[in-house]
């Protein structure tokens, strides 16, 4: 089959971007969508993975969401509706969920929360499939049937600000990173209580967990350091020097590397987990927040905020295969099977 001229225009950041008829991915990619939740105009923005480009946004009712994560069977997308405001700053106090069909592109159910919690990070278990959010405002994680749109249950973390949420693959635990306090809360997720409170660094932010659920990784906002947390001992068990502070993270499936968003140095660190070494760093657009690799390893995308754009990294090579257009204050990332 004969394909479309393309055209190759250089670019900064030592990428390069594709134009024509047709956009194809440097990797191809597997059945699925790419969403993302765009700050700027309350938007979640439906990406082709394939074209390398933003298809969709479904409007979330005018307040803004930070996170969204699709349902096991790809079919919808789930966004806590967060406010607008920065953890510990002045603003909205979000207090729902909204459920978008990704095929219609239409809100199709809403959770109210009966009061401002600033919602945020949407988790699914692997083991009871129920959905926890942060709330952040009540110091806990709720616990919610996907099905019914009901409150089920809550997890309280013991400290404020817990802002992220990491669960472990068999669903057993679950980590917060409670900003302010700069603490990790460990939780037994099935007895919905809090077993541990790790004290990180004056300021944290993002977590993230190994493939093997052994290491849990969170940045130091005061110093441009990682700090890896054993999961067994609940203890920092050392801490990386990174080139800037980090932000998000995300384990490669094949255990072998971390990668770092770096928010002020315009950059993406990545971190060899056997070495526990800065293997690379990558220069992507301005303001890098949120990491995903895609299901198969080959690709890892990262939400750029300040620049309105998702960087397109291929694994194998650790080039940004391209830029991505999306919303303004791009920020979280999730996967949408197909089928």
């Amino acid at each position: 089959m004969s394909r479309p001229l393309l055209v190759v225009v250089p670019l900064i950041f030592g990428c390069i971007v594709v134009t024509g008829v047709r956009f194809p991915s440097a990797t191809s990619a597997p059945r699925g969508l790419l969403l993302v939740a765009n700050k700027g105009d309350q938007t979640l923005g439906i990406i082709d993975p394939e074209s390398g480009k933003q298809v969709a946004t479904v409007a979330e009712g005018g307040v803004t969401g930070h996170e969204v994560i699709a349902s096991p069977d790809g079919r919808l997308a789930y966004v806590p509706i967060y406010g607008n405001s920065g953890v510990g700053k002045p603003g909205t106090d979000g207090s729902n969920l909204v459920v978008v069909d990704i095929a219609s592109r239409k809100i199709v159910g809403n959770l109210n929360f009966g009061h401002g919690v600033r919602p945020h990070c949407p988790m699914f278990s692997p083991k009871d499939g129920l959905l926890y959010v942060t709330t952040e405002l009540d110091n806990a994680i709720a616990a919610i049937d996907p099905h019914s749109m009901k409150i089920v249950g809550s997890i309280p973390t013991g400290h404020p600000e817990s802002h992220m949420l990491a669960i472990t693959h068999d669903g057993q635990y679950g980590y917060t990173t409670n900003v302010g306090s700069g603490t990790v809360s460990v939780l037994d997720m099935e007895k919905r209580k809090t077993i541990d409170v790790i004290s990180v660094a004056p300021v944290v932010q993002r977590i993230a967990l190994s493939v093997d659920d052994r290491l849990a990784f969170t940045s130091d906002q005061t110093k441009p350091q990682l700090a890896v947390i054993d999961t067994r001992s609940h203890k920092v068990r050392s801490w990386i020097p990174l080139p800037a502070t980090g932000y998000g993270t995300a384990a490669t499936p094949d255990g072998k590397w971390l990668i770092i968003a770096m928010p002020g140095a315009r950059q993406v660190a990545v971190l060899d987990l056997k070495a526990m070494k800065i293997a690379r760093t990558i220069d992507v657009p301005a303001a890098p927040q949120e990491v995903l690799v895609r299901p198969d390893g080959n690709v890892a995308y990262v939400s750029c905020d300040a620049s309105q754009k998702v960087a397109e990294i291929r694994t194998s090579d650790w080039t940004v295969a391209r830029l991505i257009d999306a919303g303004p204050g791009v920020d979280g990332l999730a996967w949408a099977r197909g089928k």
